[in-house]
């Protein structure tokens, strides 16, 4: 019985059933038809009982804050902002495309939804000014992996709940790693533009007063997550109440500022939020399920002692969680790896004497550098289904940008000074 709500999971995965359907029906199916002593009631109680978590009302606040965005203007002004700042760079449009993700990343908090949106908006302007559209679908997948990193991404979120660690410090974290990332793909754009011959978008460089009367437009979209965290770190509001503040200040901006939000935009914003929380909230349910399984089977105890025998190196262990969490990664959604993986290591590296901001950091770059990652990266699947790009073009341009973010996911790992040197100002 040990195994076989991990075949149930596997073979309906790999049947094209959606993550969140596969987890529970394994884990309905363990406590039902398994000779484990546990009544059906008590794992339909944690079927209801497992979201009845204030903090976790946050999570439809992003999502819909990160859909008002699209509908307000300030997307918009973020990507005038984004081409002001680095349209004149070799490579101008892919690098606009980097810096967007970076810029408003934390608000859509999904790479999936990132992936999307500039799957339908930068990607045509790319391949209308000569970039290849597999390049263009893969630097759209590779910058997406950003939008979990940056706050207030709902992965920080739900790793802060796991973990019981500070949101805000796992907010003001999110940083230096989103920036390192943003830096890495920039780069890397950099010389591949350059080998390729990709023109800028402008011709000159942005003058002094151009910057500062784009910054004026978008100053509001680039305050939000600043505005978010100092809010939660002097106690004006909590993490959730972030979230209900983010939406109103959306609304207000789109509605009084930029006057581009109107009534008929929010059936459309309402209904796109309902879906994305739906999605999230049902594989936060599905994995609870699934971890009273793992529970009761004590798989997070036998999966620290074999962890431990490989080695009490906290830098060797991490070296074995790494190269864990990438290959699962390529397998499965961000979030729903985190919401399985993180109670399970969360332990061993806390009795590791590991700092659980730092590892939460951790998981979270790796996880996303799965999503870019074939066979089965999420972002990969997403962005070729919009762009049309077969799966083997985008595999033979994504490979640069995945060197450069293992090279990010390598300072993260081991240089927590770097890392941490902002959370520990809290």
């Amino acid at each position: 019985m040990l195994t076989f709500p991990v075949t149930i999971v596997m073979a309906l995965y790999f049947t094209s059933i959606p993550i969140a359907f596969a987890l529970l029906a394994a884990g309905l199916a363990y406590f039902t038809f398994g000779d484990v002593g546990t009544p059906p009631d008590l794992i339909l109680q944690k079927f209801i009982t497992s979201t009845a978590s204030f903090p976790l009302l946050a999570i439809p606040f992003f999502i819909m804050a990160g859909e008002i965005m699209n509908f307000s203007g300030i997307s918009a002004s973020l990507m005038k902002m984004a081409e002001v700042l680095t349209g004149h760079l070799r490579g101008g449009l892919a690098q606009v495309n980097v810096l967007l993700s970076t810029l408003m990343g934390g608000i859509s908090g999904s790479a999936n939804a990132d992936a999307a949106m500039q799957s339908k908006i930068i990607v045509p302007q790319m391949t209308k000014r000569g970039y290849s559209a597999p390049f263009a679908t893969a630097i759209t997948a590779a910058s997406s992996a950003i939008a979990p990193v940056i706050p207030p991404g709902i992965n920080l979120i739900i790793y802060a709940l796991i973990a019981q660690v500070s949101v805000a410090k796992m907010f003001i974290g999110g940083y230096t790693p989103g920036i390192l990332m943003c830096l890495g793909l920039m780069l890397t754009v950099h010389f591949i533009a350059r080998k390729r011959d990709y023109k800028p978008s402008r011709e000159k460089m942005a003058t002094g007063k151009e910057i500062f009367a784009q910054f004026r437009e978008s100053i509001w979209g680039l305050l939000l997550p600043l505005g978010i965290i100092a809010g939660i770190r002097f106690g004006v509001f909590t993490p959730t109440e972030a979230g209900a503040m983010a939406v109103l200040f959306c609304i207000i901006i789109g509605a009084f500022l930029y006057k581009k939000l109107r009534w008929e935009h929010f059936p459309i914003i309402m209904k796109n939020t309902i879906l994305g929380t739906s999605s999230v909230m049902l594989i936060i349910i599905a994995a609870s399920v699934f971890g009273q399984y793992m529970s009761w089977e004590r798989i997070p105890h036998q999966l620290t002692k074999a962890i431990l025998a490989i080695s009490d190196s906290p830098w060797l262990i991490l070296v074995v969680i790494n190269f864990l969490l990438l290959v699962l990664g390529m397998f499965l959604e961000g979030g729903a790896l985190l919401i399985i993986v993180a109670p399970l290591l969360v332990p061993l590296v806390k009795g590791m004497g590991i700092d659980l901001i730092h590892f939460g950091l951790i998981m979270i770059v790796n996880i996303m550098i799965g999503g870019i990652t074939p066979p089965f990266g999420s972002m990969m699947f997403t962005t070729c289904a919009i762009t049309g790009s077969t799966v083997g073009e985008f595999c033979r341009e994504i490979w640069p940008f995945i060197l450069a973010l293992l090279a990010v996911l390598v300072i993260v790992t081991y240089m927590p000074a770097v890392v941490m040197f902002l959370p520990n100002l809290i």
